[in-house]
């Protein structure tokens, strides 16, 4: 495993609020949402992009989002897979060729307010 931020996470050597753990996939709250249940899905397998995960590392992704979403209660819902940074990957995990090209993404996060994270981590947890 790499040193990069999803490695440690999935190491437990940076907290999370964790929904759902397996030997392949680790879900968690975003500890800067956008959105009231913005949560990440992720392989544990380390990879930059998409196309470096293995397919058998990406099978639980999409499913696990689905029960996450279900959880949430959710009715309308993105899910977005970005890779390079031009694409708005912040952190090494839709085609975009170039700035002109492919999806623009805005992403005005909202001030973190713990308890209330920690109050919908534990909502959530309970209904995964």
């Amino acid at each position: 495993m790499s040193a990069c931020i999803f490695c440690k996470i999935i190491k437990g050597e940076i907290p999370c609020f964790k929904l759902f753990e397996s030997d392949k996939t680790l879900a968690f709250l975003d500890i800067n949402p956008l959105s009231k249940g913005h949560a990440l899905v992720i392989p544990k397998f380390h990879g930059a992009k998409l196309t470096d995960i293995p397919d058998d590392h990406l099978s639980e992704v999409l499913p696990v989002a689905k029960k996450l979403a279900t959880a949430s209660g959710a009715v309308n819902f993105n899910i977005l897979q970005n890779n390079g940074r031009i694409a708005h990957q912040e952190v090494d995990h839709i085609p975009k060729p170039d700035e002109k090209q492919g999806l623009g993404v805005g992403w005005p996060q909202l001030p973190t307010d713990m308890d209330a994270l920690k109050a919908l981590h534990e909502e959530l947890k309970s209904k995964m």
